[in-house]
């Protein structure tokens, strides 16, 4: 039996050569690839499992910022904006009111400035006009109707919404449905924008049209 001792070491040499060998290779591979192991090659590969912002069907490029906004439906259930993956106003939130939502936003960097709603039945119309007037060059303006917002809208007020890019604001009627997303003094017609005329024979809620949406990709001032 003394001599089997040798052989069975000789045994255990081969054993620890054949395993260096067998390691250095396979690290020699993982450095050739560029990663220190194979669980960072999968996380390369991983899909992208987050969604776009606002329930868009598409990610936004850069320089831009994801919109959505509906306009209120009858004078039951509130209007709806969404900025850049955030709900800014909603019937949820219980922040929505008659006549005209806005929210005024930083167009370069999409901080939030301010929110509210323009009461267009009962408000003060010298106080809205204010308030449109204090709207600087450049911010990002959207806007969705409630219940009425014509009452106390003006052709002044009409002007500076044009101003922001809208051509619907002067035909709005009573009772119609807009939603819009322009920018201060910009000039530039805006493409988001929508109407429904309040027409009996066609409204979704008797006295009411049908709710009115828009959303996509706005671009940051430049």
């Amino acid at each position: 039996m003394k001599h089997k001792a040798p052989t069975y070491a000789a045994v255990l040499v081969v054993l620890v050569l054949t395993w260096n060998v067998s390691k250095n290779v396979r690290q020699g591979a993982r450095q050739l690839l560029g990663v220190r192991s194979v669980e960072q090659i999968k996380v390369k590969v991983q899909p992208e499992t987050s969604s776009p912002k606002c329930g868009l069907s598409r990610f936004c490029p850069p320089q831009h910022f994801a919109v959505y906004v509906r306009s209120g439906a009858a004078d039951v259930v509130g209007p709806k904006i969404c900025f850049d993956g955030q709900i800014i106003m909603s019937h949820v939130l219980n922040n929505v009111g008659p006549g005209l939502n806005i929210v005024v936003i930083n167009g370069v960097n999409g901080a939030v400035d301010k929110s509210g709603y323009l009461n267009m039945k009962d408000g003060v119309p010298e106080e809205i006009l204010a308030y449109l007037k204090a709207i600087k060059s450049g911010d990002m303006v959207i806007v969705a109707s409630f219940d009425d917002a014509t009452t106390k809208l003006t052709e002044e007020m009409k002007g500076i919404f044009v101003n922001m890019g809208s051509t619907l604001i002067t035909s709005l009627r009573y009772r119609d449905n807009w939603v819009f997303v322009g920018r201060g003094r910009a000039g530039n017609i805006s493409s988001f924008e929508k109407r429904a005329a309040n027409q009996r024979e066609n409204n979704a809620y008797e006295e009411w049209p049908a709710a009115v949406e828009v959303g996509g990709c706005f671009p940051a001032t430049a």
